[in-house]
């Protein structure tokens, strides 16, 4: 098969929305959110400001940076009009984030032209429509694809043809593979591997023996840009998740400072899987630290649901279990995901067959009043007076 996949990736959305707005901004060094970035230009990451990192540090790393709050509405109108796009161009669309998705054009070759000239067209609209810039790698396999698109920013394009795929990828650093994180690749530099070329000539064997075995064959197939995956449409979430970033403020949070992030997080989850109906049975609590080193625990419940005491209680006593962890190490991001969806649909939404039925039918009652009058109409009383933290823009569950 030819190189029909696209990875089309906006370009530091949240920033790039924020100086299409205001033409002040274009051309300079813009930090999206105070006390934890969430977003920055190109022009404040040439300094090294990155997202997730402190406010603080961030100023200190750009001082000339303008730094300005986030406009989640905004960036999720921006996010609907560069989907209407993608789904303009080819029904066949993946999406992976509000910013990013898969587009397979391996149909259109005949009526609108090579792939390369439907991913210049694609950019141009997204420019044009939208007023944003957009990278797009175009390969044979999802993997490439999205090196192809990282390679190429900003506001890039990049084609890796079918002959030339080794050849571009072998050179880069081990980074560029998937699932490989700092800890992995402490691992393969400790054996000298530095390149994908250095992986590529190791056998699935060996690779298992230095990173488990499961790593060792996704290192061992990409590397040879072995990728079977195709882009899919239609498939629903397998997760419902939210994340909290705390910066340098999260090592002098207190437990009940702890708790009341997580009572946020959890009460944000569940309400959208109410509203999706969908009920799942394991929780996952995601930690980073202020070391940058990161830590998952894992609940799974005796039935699925999505009401919120019984998530919460999980999630509780997985903070509780990684407190050493958290106590040691300083944390700096908190997240949870409930996984385990049922996949015929809600299959569970009925009344728990406990004393829960009460609190249930509250979480119902609550769910409406916040869909009539928004989220901010009810909240919890341990919420009162707290920061909760900002809700980004969500693809449809």
């Amino acid at each position: 098969m030819g190189a029909t996949i696209l990875h089309a990736d906006l370009d530091s959305f949240y920033a790039s929305v924020e100086q299409r707005d205001d033409p002040a901004l274009r051309g300079r060094p813009v930090i999206v959110g105070g006390g934890v970035v969430l977003a920055a230009s190109y022009e404040a990451k040439a300094y090294g400001v990155r997202t997730a990192m402190g406010g603080r540090q961030a100023r200190q790393l750009c001082p000339r940076a303008i730094v300005v709050p986030p406009r989640m509405s905004a960036y999720s109108q921006a996010s609907a009009a560069v989907f209407e796009v993608f789904h303009d161009t080819t029904p066949l669309v993946e999406p992976l984030s509000v910013d990013e998705a898969f587009l397979d054009v391996g149909g259109l070759v005949r009526t609108a032209g090579t792939p390369v000239q439907i991913a210049a067209r694609l950019r141009e609209q997204v420019r044009e429509q939208v007023g944003l810039p957009i990278t797009v790698g175009i390969a044979r396999t999802k993997f490439l694809a999205k090196v192809a698109s990282q390679v190429a920013k900003p506001d890039g394009l990049l084609l890796v043809p079918p002959e030339g795929e080794l050849a571009f990828l072998h050179p880069l650093p081990v980074r560029r593979l998937w699932g490989v994180g700092a800890k992995t690749e402490e691992k393969l530099r400790g054996h000298g591997i530095h390149t994908v070329a250095q992986v590529a000539e190791l056998t699935e064997t060996t690779l298992a023996a230095m990173v488990g075995a499961a790593m060792g064959h996704q290192l061992y197939c990409l590397s040879r840009n072995i990728d079977r995956r195709r882009v899919v449409t239609g498939v629903r979430r397998r997760s419902v998740g939210a994340q909290r970033a705390l910066g340098r403020a999260g090592n002098t949070m207190s437990p009940a400072e702890v708790d009341a992030v997580v009572v946020n997080l959890v009460d944000r989850i569940t309400r959208r899987m109410r509203a999706a109906q969908r009920t799942g049975r394991t929780v996952t609590l995601r930690l980073r630290f202020d070391d940058y080193g990161r830590a998952t625990r894992a609940r799974t419940l005796s039935r699925a649901t999505a009401a919120t005491e019984p998530i919460l209680a999980a999630a509780r006593a997985l903070v509780a279990d990684a407190a050493p962890l958290i106590a040691q190490r300083g944390l700096t991001l908190v997240g949870f995901a409930v996984s385990n969806i049922d996949r015929g649909g809600a299959q569970q939404l009925e009344l728990p067959l406990d004393d829960g039925a009460e609190r249930w039918a509250m979480d119902l009652a609550v769910d409406d009043v916040r869909r009539r009058y928004g989220n901010a109409a009810l909240t919890r009383g341990v919420l009162l007076g707290r920061d909760p933290g900002i809700e980004v823009p969500q693809l449809p569950d």
